[in-house]
C-alpha cells in the first residue's frame, strides 16, 4: 500500500492547532511561576538591596544638591511590568531625609522641609534582584505607577 503524503499537512495542522491553543495558558503559567520566584527573592535579598540603593543613591547626588542624611524603606513593595521590555520591577516608598546646609540650630520646621517622599526602583534582572540607585522624588508608588501607566502594568 502506499504511503499518503496528505496525512504529513493534517498532522502539522493539528499540532500547530493544539500548539496555539496551549501557548497562551503555558505562558501565562509560567509568568506566574516567575513572579512567585522573583517576589520571594526580593523579600529574601531586600536587606543588602536596600543597601546597595543606598550606597548608589548617596553617590549619584550632584555636587550643588543636599547630600542624604538617611534613607527609611517602607514594608510594602509594589511589583510592576513594563509593557515595552516585560522587564520585572519593585517599587518601595522611601523616606529620603537631607543634610541641612545651614548652620544655625535645626528646628522641627527644617526638619520636615529637609525630608522628601519618594519610590526606590529595583529590577528584577534573569534570576536576581539589582538597583541602580534611581529614586523616583516626590511621588509614592501608586503614585508613580499612575504616571507611568502607559509604560507599566501591575503585576
Amino acid at each position: 500500500m502506499p504511503f499518503s503524503w496528505w496525512w504529513v499537512p493534517l498532522g502539522l495542522a493539528a499540532v500547530t492547532a493544539v500548539t496555539f491553543l496551549l501557548w497562551r495558558p503555558l505562558r501565562t503559567s509560567a509568568r506566574k511561576s516567575r513572579l512567585a520566584q522573583a517576589r520571594k527573592g526580593f523579600h529574601q535579598q531586600r536587606e543588602r538591596l536596600e543597601a546597595k540603593f543606598i550606597r548608589l543613591a548617596a553617590a549619584h547626588v550632584k555636587a550643588d544638591a543636599p547630600r542624604w542624611a538617611d534613607c527609611e524603606f517602607d514594608d510594602s513593595v509594589a511589583y510592576v511590568r513594563s509593557r515595552s521590555t516585560g522587564e520585572l520591577s519593585a517599587f518601595v516608598a522611601v523616606t529620603v531625609a537631607l543634610e541641612s546646609a545651614s548652620r544655625s540650630p535645626v528646628t522641627a520646621t527644617d526638619l520636615m522641609s529637609n525630608l522628601r517622599a519618594g519610590t526606590a526602583i529595583f529590577r528584577f534582572d534573569k534570576d536576581h534582584w539589582e538597583t541602580d540607585g534611581r529614586v523616583i522624588l516626590n511621588l509614592s508608588p501608586n503614585e508613580a505607577i499612575r504616571f507611568y501607566r502607559s509604560d507599566l502594568e501591575v503585576v
